[in-house]
């Protein structure tokens, strides 16, 4: 059996190792991202204008080099080789990588920036870490999801993580938590047209994190981004038992090779209720 074939059908157990030897990879990378965020962080323009720092590179190198040991065969869609050499074929079954996800928070040092590995299978994430270095929060989805405190370079024990989960809907009307440098028209639009009691701002693939442990219920996004940029935060909040969904209710997929890995606008839920 051929590693990419090992995948296809995995069980409760092996997603959840998958999901934790994901999270050993972000960890291990994490270490030269904070050295260079405690250090100077010179900044570049890639060819969209986007910012790109040498964490991102040194991270997706290293991310790139432990997934081509450990998973042989697996294609990988990584940020910084899309931009460098464009858009590889996938597959149904590869790896998606963004080394520094929410560059932006990475550049202002406000902590809110993440490492974000996911395994994308027949079009829907089957694992994923998002690890926030900074902020020494760790997030992992396989069949469950877990959450704990991890420093960079640390060994990740499933042990040391809590089991985290949506939570019901409040009555009093839903959080929703929305994009710290991304809130365009549409997606005010969305939150004046739903019952929302109260709206927090957060960078990064954080924003699917806080609503899979409860901190909030809904996350619309109707800006751009990329499949690099939402898939280890989906299967975090999947496993934690939440929706990502198009916003007519569809079910929000991935292998979008043609347009890039392009996404168009989605609606993260905590619960089914309100959908």
């Amino acid at each position: 059996m051929t590693p990419l074939e090992s995948f296809r059908g995995a069980s409760a157990d092996e997603r959840d190792s998958l999901a934790l030897a994901l999270a050993e990879i972000a960890s291990l990378a994490a270490v030269d991202v904070m050295s260079i965020y405690e250090g100077d962080i010179a900044v570049a323009a890639k060819s969209d204008q986007s910012p790109v720092t040498e964490a991102d590179r040194r991270a997706e190198a290293i991310i790139e080099a432990e997934l081509r040991q450990q998973f042989p065969g697996v294609p990988i869609v990584a940020e910084e080789a899309c931009a460098e050499h464009g858009p590889p074929a996938c597959g149904d079954c590869y790896f998606l990588v963004d080394p520094v996800d929410g560059t932006k928070e990475f550049i202002r040092r406000n902590g809110e920036f993440t490492v974000n590995i996911a395994l994308i299978e027949n079009g829907i994430p089957a694992a994923g870490c998002v690890f926030a270095p900074a902020l020494e929060r760790i997030y992992l989805g396989g069949t469950g999801a877990r959450a704990g405190t991890v420093h960079a370079g640390d060994t990740v024990r499933h042990a040391d993580l809590k089991p985290i989960a949506t939570r019901a809907y409040p009555d009093g009307g839903l959080a929703a938590v929305a994009s710290r440098s991304h809130l365009c028209d549409a997606t005010k639009a969305f939150l004046a047209a739903h019952r929302i009691s109260e709206t927090v701002n957060a960078g990064s693939s954080l924003k699917f994190c806080f609503v899979a442990e409860g901190r909030a219920d809904v996350y619309p996004r109707f800006g751009p981004t990329m499949e690099w940029d939402v898939a280890a935060g989906h299967a975090v909040l999947a496993a934690a038992g939440g929706h990502v969904l198009t916003p007519d209710g569809e079910a929000f997929t991935y292998g979008k090779q043609a347009q890039g890995y392009r996404n168009g606008p989605f609606v993260a839920w905590g619960n089914s209720a309100a959908i």
